[in-house]
């Protein structure tokens, strides 16, 4: 199913708050704005609180301001995934209903002992729901798809056929569940994001269509990477200072190849944005999925 031509662009920053935004998190978010700008669209923000046990106290609240420092002003009021579990679980009952879920008991270590993809063991087994997992029975898997910016992509077949984890056994909703749900009802036409979700992106695109929901259109952007390592919460990498809100923002637009002119490096986030909103192109971004970093950029850290 393919959507029709939406009356409006709708898109989204969706960060999650386990620690500060950090370089990566701004290069995903500048993306995503300017890309919604430029098409004269709304600008969504979703927290994505959907795993308490790695979130960080304050965080949300932080992530919020900083954007705000940043010049980055999103449309209507955050949504917060914590408040919409009745949503999830109204589809997962529906799905239970319907027979296109069922219970696992499996471990991640019996799984790994597997091969790393999940055979499908508990299928046929009827297993109780207590301390279960809930998977999704994958029978119309997606193997590829057209991203705007990386091109066609295609999936191994163990990670389209899997039948993915849509509850955790510890009854947190699992991300491709939640991400997806959150994108239908917010009518989002095009998703920009980090490329460490590309593989993903054919389970949610399988997803839309068990909901018959329309599709988003796809952009991955590239990663920034330092020694070999994504810059990422859980890699350590340092917040964003919004003192140097200016610098930051002229180095994340020349990394996503808008080539802004040296005499705006600091200037402020407003100008920047404004230039950047006027001179957008998503063809100038290089189609790779990692762009090291060298030392004179994470300095300027």
């Amino acid at each position: 199913m393919t959507a029709s031509t939406p009356d409006r662009y709708i898109g989204r920053f969706a960060p999650s708050p386990s620690g500060p935004l950090h370089f990566g998190s701004l290069v995903a978010a500048l993306g995503s704005y300017l890309q919604a700008k430029a098409h004269r669209g709304l600008w969504l923000l979703r927290i994505e609180d959907l795993d308490p046990p790695r979130e960080v106290a304050g965080a949300a609240d932080a992530i919020l301001r900083t954007l705000d420092d940043f010049g980055l002003h999103w449309d209507g009021s955050p949504v917060y995934q914590s408040h919409r579990y009745p949503y999830y679980q109204a589809v997962l009952d529906d799905w239970a209903r319907r027979g296109l879920t069922y219970c696992c008991h499996c471990s991640r270590k019996s799984i790994s002992e597997a091969g790393g993809f999940y055979p499908g063991h508990c299928r046929t087994r009827h297993r109780p729901p207590k301390g279960a997992a809930i998977r999704l029975k994958m029978d119309s898997p997606v193997y590829d798809f057209d991203d705007r910016l990386q091109g066609h992509i295609q999936v191994p077949a163990p990670l389209a056929e899997e039948d993915f984890t849509v509850r955790r056994r510890d009854g947190l909703y699992a991300y491709n569940l939640a991400v997806v749900i959150d994108d239908r009802d917010a009518g989002i036409t095009e998703v920009v994001r980090g490329a460490d979700l590309l593989e993903p992106t054919v389970r949610q695109i399988a997803l839309y269509r068990l909901l018959q929901a329309p599709e988003p259109g796809w952009v991955h952007l590239p990663l920034a990477v330092h020694a070999g390592h994504k810059l990422s919460k859980q890699n350590h990498a340092p917040g964003l200072d919004s003192r140097r809100a200016g610098a930051l923002l002229w180095l994340a637009l020349d990394f996503l190849g808008q080539r802004p002119p040296a005499e705006l490096r600091g200037a402020e986030p407003g100008v920047l944005l404004a230039w950047g909103q006027a001179h957008w192109s998503l063809s100038s971004i290089p189609a790779h999925a990692k762009i090291e970093l060298d030392r004179a950029d994470v300095s300027h850290f």
